[in-house]
């Protein structure tokens, strides 16, 4: 009898996964997508080749590395998180600047204007540990 009851459950489950999918309730989802040009795209620069980047001011001068780029659910650019400051990693300052702000020549980062102090002088920035 046992056998017989779990026979008809096990059958009653695999009937009811080859039944059609399961759609919940609620509201459709519209998503609006825009149309990208890969050929314009195609001379960007990946992320995984800017984090790490040097970045010089307008004179050439070292003035720190980018650390990261993140982006946030309310902003619609990046934002590159430059370390600044400090040797051998000791002393490092993260700060952040708007990734709009940072030029490309010569394939180098360029922050026009910036200096080790101008840097420094920025609030401190501290990644989040929790997400």
């Amino acid at each position: 009898m046992t056998r017989s009851i779990t026979f008809l459950a096990g059958a009653a489950l695999f009937a009811a996964s080859l039944s059609g999918p399961a759609f919940s309730q609620g509201a459709p989802q519209t998503v609006t997508l825009m149309k990208v040009d890969p050929a314009t795209l195609a001379t960007g620069y990946r992320t995984s080749k800017v984090v790490g980047s040097t970045v010089v001011n307008e004179t050439n001068q070292t003035v720190g590395t980018i650390d990261d780029l993140i982006v946030t659910p309310t902003e619609k650019v990046p934002f590159a998180v430059l370390s600044v400051g400090g040797f051998l990693g000791m002393g490092t300052k993260y700060v952040v600047v708007p990734f709009s702000s940072l030029q490309v020549k010569d394939k180098q980062m360029v922050l026009p204007g910036a200096t080790k102090d101008s840097l420094m002088a920025l609030p401190e920035f501290k990644y989040n540990t929790t997400t």
